[in-house]
């Protein structure tokens, strides 16, 4: 299912709203420097602001992200035929010890040498 023009809007309006929750921390940080005030926590709104985008965005994704794989590793192997567990291209090898030992090519490699 591909991602919609309403799915990436509420990605984009979660994220704005974080950076917006984030700005207002900052802001009632330094208003407390201002005025010498300990701080001891932020406002109960930018902190609901805040946790409300952390779950806005987290929708946003999942419903962005699409379909998900399983994650048993059995699940994408059960297709499979046992012959095609041995055919591992990034295990061939072209260069093997067999032809240093064939006399045709120890003797090219000789003449070269000279």
């Amino acid at each position: 299912m591909p991602a919609t023009f309403i799915d990436r809007s509420i990605l984009t309006v979660g994220f704005l709203s974080l950076f917006h929750s984030a700005y207002s921390a900052a802001q009632h940080r330094s208003y407390l420097r201002l005025n010498d005030l300990d701080f001891t926590h932020l406002p109960l709104d930018i902190f609901l602001q805040t946790i409300i985008s952390l779950f806005v965005i987290m929708y946003g994704v999942l419903s962005i992200a699409g379909d998900f794989k399983e994650i048993k590793a059995s699940a994408e192997l059960e297709n499979k035929s046992w012959e095609t567990f041995r055919n591992i291209p990034s295990f061939y090898t072209f260069t093997h010890r067999g032809g240093k030992c064939s006399p045709i090519l120890t003797k090219t490699s000789l003449e070269e040498i000279e």
